[in-house]
């Protein structure tokens, strides 16, 4: 892993960005959360680019990133991936909300919202519970199904040491959480816009 990987991203505070949007002075704001997250509720001006499609196309997102970016998630963990992930592509200037859009509206601060849906850690934490529970209580019957149990807490245990989640990034990729139309050439479209006419709503 190389040191800029191991190095702790920079953080603003939810008060800080609030003051800089405020002022005219707002940098890039880069939401990676899934589409139907970002649609439930985002900072205005922000545009949404998955953590998914970010690492992906991180290469061609660079090139339309050549200013300050602040990356968004709901609690600062996705954001922190993305931060590694557009580092790695040579990006300067990055920092990350921190405490997510958790802390962005304990703050009060402006939100654009949408049709409320639940957010990608909830659904994790359902499905992985869900899992957890039928095979235990089928293990009464077919004893091997305990072993399904103890693969999720594993997979839980890795994600907890990591910062990442296998769980999550399928959960994302349902159309669910797909929401609105999200591709590469949109974000790229709306990223290039917004460097000459301002942000996106």
């Amino acid at each position: 892993m190389s040191t800029s990987e191991n190095a702790r991203p920079a953080v603003l505070d939810a008060a800080t960005l609030r003051e800089l949007i405020g002022s005219g002075r707002a940098p890039r704001l880069l939401d990676v959360r899934t589409p139907a997250e970002f649609e439930t509720a985002h900072i205005p001006g922000a545009y949404n680019v998955p953590l998914d499609m970010l690492k992906e196309h991180r290469e061609e997102l660079r090139n339309h990133l050549d200013e300050d970016v602040v990356l968004i998630c709901r609690s600062g963990a996705r954001a922190t991936q993305a931060e590694q992930a557009l580092t790695g592509a040579g990006l300067p200037n990055l920092k990350v909300l921190g405490g997510g859009m958790l802390a962005w509206q304990a703050a009060n601060a402006p939100i654009k919202q949408g049709a409320p849906r639940w957010d990608l850690e909830r659904q994790v934490r359902l499905v992985a519970g869900s899992i957890v529970l039928v095979s235990i209580l089928g293990s009464v019957f077919l004893p091997g199904l305990k072993w399904v149990a103890g693969f999720i807490g594993a997979g839980l245990t890795f994600a907890a040491v990591t910062n990442t989640c296998a769980m999550g990034m399928l959960l994302g990729k349902l159309p669910y959480n797909r929401g609105a139309s999200c591709d590469l050439d949109t974000v790229v479209g709306q990223l290039r816009e917004g460097s000459t006419t301002g942000r996106r709503s």
